[in-house]
């Protein structure tokens, strides 16, 4: 399983070899470069040294010179010390002295002629620094400095040559560097490589077992425990708190979905149970002869008025579900809310009329255009009114007024009868709720209508609020000014 660790620490190893990699590629560059500048400028410093000792030398021993034992001696200490190998030559490059050294031996050197090239170049250039093998005369390249030796006449007082002397350094040094330098790496790396697996393991502890106990709360939360929540993250500031509140948000919702989904089939079965009841007894009443043909008129008025009932209800049902719908989107424009709540007003005329009420109206002068979708709102505005008509008292008044403050339009609906008590005004809005009161005034309603308004409401994003004191009852909700 390729887990969130191993892609972690294989990250984390990668990242740290490369940066080991150019780390000791960049150290290993300017060592090799330090060691040859240092080389070099102690060879020439030797070789120099080498070359003014030996013409001190020979001008105060008279020409007897590097032959001597004690001036041999001197050298091959000299050779020793620096671990070099100390070589003389004539002018024409024969080779008359080689110290021992520490890996060149004089046997092969001292019958040995230094190249042409060499010589050509410490004439020319005064004097000569690089690799070479001088022809072979060395078993490998070594790091060379060679400069002439130079004596002044004291008769003529011109400066001639005596000779060149040559100082060779093997490049075992090197190759002792790069292999400590290789040494250091891979311990270096090692080391790292454990400390990175040891804080890999603590990072992914810290980071995968919020999204173990997450995943396991998901597959619980899936199988029906809809009280399944993330325990203990939720006072992390990080990421992994916010996922914990975000996750926890979320069951929150879903589960209240769930319990008012069921409640909604439980209510939607109830409503539906009585009027289906009420109309297969009728029914089978008349088709066994229980009732009498002389009442079988009643029955089927009853049947019919059932019938509708079960209309209304699935119409409302089918209202609802189209505006709980995702895809339900209310296209929103301008519109004059004065026009709509007037147009419902005339539609209502026969009920109102019917009931012997009267119609205050408080609206401004010219149109009040506001956002919204016209159709839904005029819902809104039917489905109050309607409300307030079925349960105003006969003979009463009905208000609607229409308030500009600010960027918002307050549109009001209220009616004079019963004080709605105020442990009922917390759920009005609720579906299927009816009060005592409109159970036996409103015989026809299905419990959904103020429901539907609040929906709609709340798909623009409005408010929506109730009010009952002395008999007085007010429906206000919000529009937005266009």
């Amino acid at each position: 399983m390729n887990t969130l660790y191993k892609r972690q620490f294989a990250l984390m190893a990668g990242v740290l070899l490369v940066a080991f990699a150019l780390l000791g590629s960049a150290f290993a560059a300017l060592s090799y470069q330090y060691i040859i500048q240092d080389k070099r400028e102690t060879l020439e410093r030797n070789a120099s040294y080498v070359a003014a000792f030996t013409s001190s030398y020979l001008s105060s021993a008279g020409g007897a010179g590097i032959q001597e034992p004690a001036y041999q001696l001197y050298i091959s200490s000299l050779a020793n010390i620096s671990g070099s190998t100390v070589i003389l030559a004539e002018n024409d490059g024969e080779i008359v002295y080689a110290s021992s050294g520490r890996s060149h031996g004089p046997n092969s050197l001292l019958s040995g002629t230094v190249p042409g090239e060499v010589m050509d170049l410490i004439s020319q250039d005064g004097k000569f620094a690089g690799l070479s093998s001088l022809g072979g005369l060395l078993s490998d390249k070594c790091y060379v400095s060679a400069v002439p030796i130079l004596q002044s006449s004291y008769i003529t007082g011109l400066t001639y040559r005596r000779g060149v002397v040559l100082v060779a350094s093997d490049t075992t040094v090197l190759a002792g560097m790069w292999q400590d330098l290789a040494i250091i790496f891979l311990l270096s790396a090692a080391v790292v490589l454990l400390l990175a697996a040891a804080a890999s393991s603590v990072t992914s502890l810290w980071q995968t077992k919020p999204l173990k106990d997450m995943a396991d709360t998901v597959r619980r939360f899936g199988r029906g425990e809809l009280e399944a929540r993330v325990e203990g993250y939720e006072e992390r500031k990080d990421e992994v708190g916010e996922l914990a509140g975000a996750f926890n948000t979320m069951a929150d919702s879903l589960a209240k979905s769930e319990a008012q989904r069921t409640e909604f089939i439980a209510n939607v079965s109830h409503e539906l149970k009585t009027p289906m009841t009420t109309i297969a007894g009728f029914a089978d009443g008349i088709l066994d002869g229980t009732i009498p043909k002389e009442k079988a008129p009643e029955a089927l008025a009853t049947i019919s008025s059932e019938t509708r009932r079960l209309s209304r209800l699935v119409r409302r049902m089918l209202d609802l579900s189209r505006l709980q719908s995702s895809e339900n989107v209310l296209a929103q424009e301008r519109f004059d809310i004065s026009e709509v709540l007037l147009r419902v007003l005339v539609s209502l005329e026969g009920k109102i009329t019917s009931r012997g009420l009267d119609v205050e109206t408080h609206l401004p002068d010219g149109p009040v255009m506001v956002w919204g979708n016209p159709d839904a709102i005029t819902q809104v505005c039917y489905n109050l009114l309607d409300n307030a008509i079925k349960f105003a008292a006969a003979d009463s008044v009905l208000s609607l007024t229409i308030q500009i403050k600010g960027e918002k339009v307050h549109v009001s609906i209220a009616n004079l009868g019963e004080t709605i008590p105020p442990e009922e005004l917390g759920q009005i809005f609720d579906r299927f709720h009816k009060t005592d009161r409109s159970r036996s005034v409103d015989r026809e309603g299905v419990g959904l209508g103020l429901y539907i308004v609040k929906t709609i409401i709340n798909n623009h994003r409005e408010a929506i609020n109730v009010t009952s004191e002395n008999g007085l009852t007010t429906f206000t909700f919000t529009l937005t000014v266009a």
